[in-house]
């Protein structure tokens, strides 16, 4: 930093020629002037009683570019709205935190406000998944029957002419409400519940003897003899849980064998039974 630009510029006639120096005389300018004031000095002290020194208070020093400003205009400078010389403004901060007051009570609750105008109606949603089954209803009318029961045979022999045969009856024993159809062989379920079914045949000499006992086309057990040289009866029983609507038969099953049952126009050797025992609603 050059020298001159730390001289104080004050009103005297020295400090403005040193202010408007330049740097390379500045130190044969100062030599002279120190011989000058000591000259002074020495002259002053002799003539007039020693003074206290005076005490000058601290001005702005000037920039390369400005001029020298006398020290009653630097203490309005100090006080304009420059930017660069103005004091700092001083804003206080208030903590809201330390005004603010405890939570007060909820107040009551006001009046509901005017009802709107009803929407549109959207559109139409898309269908449900399938509920589940429900239970079963109440009993039916007190009339209704709770009983099933049927015992059916056949007095003609049958030999299997083909894969499966199906077993029909040409006597009725026992046909209660008639549930139990003598053209087609089935028993038709009508009552749900619990049942209880048998078969009884005689086989026959050399011949096999092998049937299913169905529900509706599944087959649920089987009645079977191999060939023997003698005719014996044999028979098959098991019971089932119905549901209205099904239906129980009888059918011959061939193999490689031949597959018959024996009977006699004079007696009976092929019988079918099936009585309710349990009802699903009592």
């Amino acid at each position: 930093m050059n020298y001159w630009n730390k001289v104080p510029c004050n009103n005297s006639a020295i400090a403005l020629i040193l202010c408007w120096l330049s740097p390379r005389n500045m130190r044969a300018v100062l030599l002279v002037l120190l011989v000058s004031v000591a000259d002074v000095g020495a002259s002053t002290d002799a003539a007039q009683p020693r003074r206290e020194p005076r005490r000058l208070s601290c001005v702005r020093c000037c920039r390369p570019s400005e001029q020298p400003v006398p020290v009653p205009a630097s203490r309005y400078t100090r006080m304009s709205n420059d930017p660069t010389y103005s004091l700092p403004k001083v804003q206080p901060t208030i903590d809201i935190t330390i005004l603010k007051g405890e939570k007060g009570e909820m107040g009551e609750k006001g009046y509901p406000g005017a009802v709107g105008k009803e929407g549109e109606r959207g559109l139409r949603g898309f269908n449900g998944r399938k509920g589940q089954k429900g239970q079963p209803g109440p009993q039916g009318h007190s009339c209704k029957q709770l009983y099933a029961a049927f015992s059916v045979g056949r007095r003609k022999p049958l030999h299997s002419s083909d894969y499966f045969q199906h077993v029909t009856f040409d006597m009725e024993f026992v046909n209660l409400y008639k549930h139990f159809n003598m053209f087609s062989g089935k028993f038709f379920c009508y009552v749900p519940g619990i049942y209880y079914f048998s078969l009884n045949v005689h086989t026959w000499n050399f011949k096999e003897t092998y049937l299913h006992l169905m529900k509706n086309e599944k087959e649920v057990a089987i009645l079977y003899a191999q060939p023997s040289d003698r005719s014996i009866m044999q028979s098959q029983s098991l019971m089932l849980d119905l549901q209205e609507g099904e239906e129980v038969w009888v059918r011959m099953f061939k193999r490689e064998r031949e597959n018959a049952i024996y009977s006699e126009e004079s007696d009976v050797y092929i019988i079918f039974n099936g009585h309710l025992i349990k009802p699903a609603v009592e």
